[in-house]
């Protein structure tokens, strides 16, 4: 009889733990290889673990909604033989904690991105995740004071337990002197105190994860970023002319519905190759120039939440390559099958709030990015047409466009030229270009 440990696996790069949502195994049950066990959450994704042998569940280690590092052992299973391990398991050893002479075997879950982690040192080279710094800039919790910390993690790493367990030790406003900083720090605690209710006709409903995750987030962005909105509005009746000709053939051609949205993002990479100090984060008092231009894209999912999938290196892509993107990214979102670095590292994020019927919308930034844009609902409307001989009225298909920005490095006249150049680059599409 061998024994394998269940391990946490990597869900990609910068993720250093994940939350257990639900055991799909107890204890004793029989388990086929990759057979579904437990489902696992990292920010807003959703993974199913397989198996990676064939066996009984003998000890879970863990329960339901526990945050676990990465390369735990989350459980055990038992094994007839070693025979019964999947035979593509990476790299089997014994694991460091067991005794060396048992048979235990230290399997990595399979059918996850495996990509090595390259998680942020400290001034004491201590490592942090990417989870566990931004929420110590949130909180405005020091370096020095996270240094401090007794990590629970791997390794004595800081987890994001740890970090929630300090705020909620200082859950008044407290000042902490260290050793390495000269002032004190102030720490702001969250509201943790129940909204009392008057009346008895109301129906109280309970954030599921993922709402309170984004409520979370929009919280964060404007607490941190000054929120500027400028407006412009687009002739599209070009970009709406060529649709309505290409999309039968496009579909036949490629098998792909065109919609806007890929329109969108190839104005929107080209703005950004014209001014790439849109495509920046800040970092304290620096400026992070991304050389990647990687473009977020709002997704509506049937719960009514929300999730940004990014189209990496949108600039190198031409209509049909965003198209495909744009459709494969949008029905997984709805499916809930992202995989967490598909929604990772995106440095510009565009909203399309028309696809609600709404005429224009002032979006919120998504963190760490400096601007976000929102485009309208495609309206037929009397407009002014400039021609040699003279002005007329003509019916065109107009459409808002609004850039939110953070005014802390975006000024008006950056944001102003930005969204203006996007917008040129609509209304001047090539009706007359081939698929």
């Amino acid at each position: 009889m061998a024994q394998v440990e269940l391990i946490m696996p990597k869900m990609g790069e910068s993720i250093m733990e994940a939350t257990i949502l639900k055991w799909l195994k107890k204890e004793g049950d029989t388990i086929e290889l990759d057979e579904t066990i437990l489902e696992i959450a990292t920010d807003k994704v959703d993974s199913e673990i397989p198996s990676p042998s064939k066996g009984t569940l003998a000890k879970i280690l863990f329960k339901e909604n526990d945050v676990v590092p990465i390369g735990k052992v989350i459980a055990y299973i038992e094994t007839s033989s070693t025979a019964d391990v999947q035979s593509k398991a990476p790299e089997i050893k014994p694991s460091s904690e067991s005794n060396a002479n048992s048979p235990v075997q230290q399997i990595q879950v399979q059918n996850v991105p495996s990509t090595e982690l390259n998680p942020i040192k400290s001034s004491q080279q201590r490592f942090y995740s990417p989870l566990v710094k931004n929420i110590a800039k949130e909180e405005r919790i020091s370096q020095a004071q996270l240094d401090q910390l007794d990590g629970s993690g791997h390794g004595g790493r800081v987890t994001k337990r740890d970090v929630l367990n300090f705020l909620q030790q200082n859950n008044t406003n407290t000042t902490i002197s260290t050793p390495e900083v000269s002032k004190k720090e102030t720490i702001i605690p969250q509201a943790t105190e129940s909204v009392k209710i008057e009346g008895g006709n109301v129906e109280i409903i309970e954030m599921d994860r993922m709402r309170k995750l984004i409520a979370d987030h929009m919280v964060m962005s404007k607490h941190v970023s000054p929120h500027v909105t400028s407006f412009v509005e687009v002739d599209m009746t070009s970009a709406v002319l060529w649709r309505d000709k290409v999309k039968d053939q496009f579909l036949k051609k490629y098998n792909q519905k065109i919609t806007f949205t890929p329109l969108f993002i190839q104005a929107v990479a080209k703005a950004i190759q014209d001014f790439p100090l849109i495509n920046i984060s800040v970092d304290g008092q620096r400026i992070i120039k991304k050389l990647n231009i990687n473009i977020g894209m709002a997704a509506a999912l049937p719960t009514g939440n929300l999730i940004v999938p990014v189209i990496k290196n949108a600039d190198r892509l031409n209509l049909v390559g965003l198209t495909y993107q744009v459709n494969d990214l949008a029905d997984r979102a709805r499916a809930n099958k992202l995989k967490p670095e598909e929604i990772q590292d995106g440095t510009f994020t565009i909203t399309n709030v028309g696809g609600f019927g709404n005429v224009m919308g002032t979006p919120i930034i998504n963190q760490p990015q400096v601007a976000i844009l929102a485009t309208g609902i495609i309206k037929k409307k009397p407009a002014v047409i400039e021609t040699p001989t003279g002005d007329l009225i003509g019916i065109r298909h107009m459409m808002f466009l609004s850039l939110s920005y953070d005014h802390r490095v975006v000024d008006g006249s950056l944001g102003g030229k930005f969204l203006r150049k996007v917008g040129d680059y609509l209304e001047q599409f090539d009706v007359n270009q081939t698929i």
